[in-house]
């Protein structure tokens, strides 16, 4: 394995280190919404310092055997710090997934249901487990910890019902986009899992073969 990948996206993306001894992923996120106040360079030093810890640690030892002492110590930051930044160590985790749904909503811009099929999200996000295949075995592979699967879970039903569902769905429509969104978790679950013998392609490609007739219902309001 190379000794690091780097992946650049533009200002409105997301930036992401890969170094081999740390496994460190650095994501930087810039919401068109806060760009007129732009936030203190040492507060998104250290955010982004516990964000690093809490990666770094997921990989090492699961998020069961994770402390908050743990994380201070890996970002070499006070507990109190800590405490002004995040309430405990899942606020820490969904800040770092409302991120990235940040960035993959970036990608939905001018589509308003799955009428056509179509959910733009998929691709960057399977393309994400692709590129950090170790860091998802922790999050959604067998070895998951029940928050941290969970909080993804929640993560990728958010984007689905963005994209399908609307102030007047009704039951049938957010059912279903919890249906899809569990699909295709479970999908990138047992990917990464059985490792690199199938390609993005191929895991796009079987998602939109299995769901397609649902998502065509749910976006054209059954």
């Amino acid at each position: 394995m190379a000794d690091r990948y780097k992946i650049e996206k533009n200002t409105n993306v997301m930036n992401v280190q890969f170094q081999t001894q740390r496994y460190v992923m650095s994501r930087k996120v810039n919401i068109v919404a806060n760009e007129t106040q732009p936030a203190d360079r040492r507060v998104q030093r250290t955010r982004l310092a516990l964000r690093d810890a809490l990666i770094s640690l997921l990989i090492e030892r699961g998020w069961d055997d994770i402390t908050i002492q743990d994380l201070c110590e890996r970002a070499n930051v006070g507990r109190s710090t800590f405490y002004l930044h995040f309430q405990n160590k899942e606020q820490l985790l969904v800040s770092g997934f409302d991120d990235l749904r940040a960035w993959l909503r970036t990608q939905t811009a001018g589509f308003t249901n799955g009428a056509s099929g179509s959910l733009p999200f998929v691709r960057g996000l399977i393309e994400h487990v692709s590129e950090q295949r170790i860091l998802f075995r922790v999050i959604i592979g067998r070895g998951s910890g029940h928050v941290v699967q969970k909080r993804f879970r929640e993560m990728v039903n958010q984007l689905v019902e963005a994209q399908i569902c609307l102030p007047t769905s009704g039951w049938k429509q957010e059912a279903g986009a919890r249906y899809v969104a569990g699909a295709l978790v479970e999908l990138l679950a047992w990917w990464v899992d059985v490792g690199n013998k199938r390609t993005a392609d191929d895991i796009e490609y079987l998602f939109y073969q299995l769901t397609l007739p649902a998502i065509k219902q749910l976006g054209a309001g059954i």
